[in-house]
């Protein structure tokens, strides 16, 4: 898949599963008001007959603006007398059973001679046991008239319980909308292994090319006659081909290696390690091999033993400072400095290249992978040397990270447990 057609299934997608949850909160929206405008419906009409039976019984003519909603659960009733509170109750329960209204309710009756509520009750309609609370927790409104209130507390809870088939079909949805998103993620990943393989696979190529290329031209030098003649130059061009030879099995022996390895493979040798010694070591090497590199290294006071393996720990001072160098570009300055703490001996290797791209710093200790230079090849390797550190790092016991600015450089941090035998 080319990176447009794999841009326009990733607009496609997103805009799926927006589109798809869009639709359904509209909806489910769409649905609960419905209930709503249902229920309200259902308590102005029970609420009227209440009022109309309170008037026969007090023999007064009904008010055609009896009935008031102050809020979506707060209904008030106007009326011209005290009211009888076991009276209301027993109108209540009677109306709102007729209509099918099971949520529970509290009443309370203002009696605007001395400006109060006179009476509160909480009614459960689901349950036979009713159970008061306090007159002084319902909704109260400064009237200069008798009235009664109706106020449900648990309206929106008791409404979205109801909406059974409209919550099974939003889990539905959702996880639908979970699979398809999880896809998009494997298609994701997916392109990134591809990637990640690709560029592995053109690194592979250069790095082989090479001494190929050198082993072909040292062959067709040997395939002349003259050569014969000419003992110093044959010798010359044998050790070329058998130093390329070498060189190329180096690199499958390694390929191979690393591609199987894991830490639990790891067979760990230890051994009390002098860490400056073993530091030092690699970076005199380095400096035969970079004559131009300006290589340092600190070392803190009584640096104690490390018990670890020599060659594996050796391999990744090796590959740290390797690759300090390597992406420096002209300014190859490399600083290496030992600390230690109570627990931990802290390795740092900080180099004043080119960095690392942020995005690309959680990825780096991945096997095969190489921060993309696109069709440049003028850092050699096949992204198995930090996979290596990590491994013999982790197989120790120890951490590492890495921070690293564009332009200003890069600083790998090893921390080693300071371990008994």
């Amino acid at each position: 898949m080319n990176r447009r057609a794999f841009q326009v299934l990733v607009v496609m997608a997103a805009v799926s599963i927006v589109g798809t949850l869009a639709v359904q909160f509209f909806w489910m929206k769409k649905a609960f008001d419905v209930r709503n405008q249902q229920f309200d419906h259902n308590v102005k009409s029970a609420l009227l007959n209440i009022t109309e039976s309170l008037c026969e019984i007090n023999q007064e003519v009904p008010r055609t603006d009896a009935i008031e909603q102050v809020s979506s659960n707060y209904f008030i009733v106007y009326v011209n007398n005290k009211i009888a509170p076991k009276t209301l109750e027993s109108l209540l329960k009677r109306e709102f059973g007729t209509r099918a209204i099971h949520e529970g309710f509290e009443y309370g009756i203002f009696d605007c001679s001395n400006r109060d509520m006179v009476y509160g009750q909480y009614i459960d309609l689901g349950e036979s046991v009713e159970t008061s609370t306090g007159i002084e927790t319902f909704p109260q409104l400064n009237k200069d008239q008798y009235y009664f209130g109706v106020y449900f507390p648990h309206k929106v809870t008791g409404l979205v319980s109801q909406m059974g088939i409209w919550i099974f079909s939003s889990l539905l949805v959702l996880v639908v909308v979970i699979f398809f998103a999880l896809s998009l993620f494997i298609i994701f990943r997916q392109r990134r292994l591809s990637e990640v393989q690709k560029d592995f696979i053109n690194n592979m190529t250069h790095e082989f090319r090479t001494p190929i290329s050198t082993m072909a031209i040292a062959a067709e030098v040997l395939k002349t006659p003259q050569i014969v003649t000419q003992p110093e130059r044959l010798s010359t061009y044998a050790e070329i081909v058998e130093r390329e030879a070498y060189r190329l099995q180096s690199q499958v022996d390694r390929v191979l290696q690393m591609s199987n390895a894991s830490k639990d493979q790891i067979v760990l040798k230890k051994e009390f390690l002098d860490m400056e010694a073993l530091v030092g070591e690699q970076l005199r090497s380095y400096r035969i091999s970079y004559e131009s590199a300006r290589l340092e290294m600190s070392v803190a006071d009584d640096l104690p033993l490390i018990y670890g393996d020599k060659m594996h720990l050796g391999n990744v001072v090796s590959n740290l400072i390797d690759n300090a160098i390597k992406y420096s570009d002209n300014q190859r300055e490399v600083a290496v400095s030992l600390t230690a703490s109570i627990n931990h001996l802290v390795i740092v290797v900080a180099d004043k290249g080119k960095g690392i791209d942020g995005k690309h710093l959680k990825t780096i200790f991945h096997q095969f992978y190489r921060v993309p230079t696109g069709n440049r090849h003028d850092v050699k390797g096949f992204g198995l040397g930090l996979y290596y550190v990590k491994m013999v790092v982790v197989a120790h016991g120890g951490k590492i990270e890495v921070t690293s600015q564009l332009g200003e450089g890069t600083q790998m941090t090893v921390t080693l447990p300071i371990d008994k035998p």
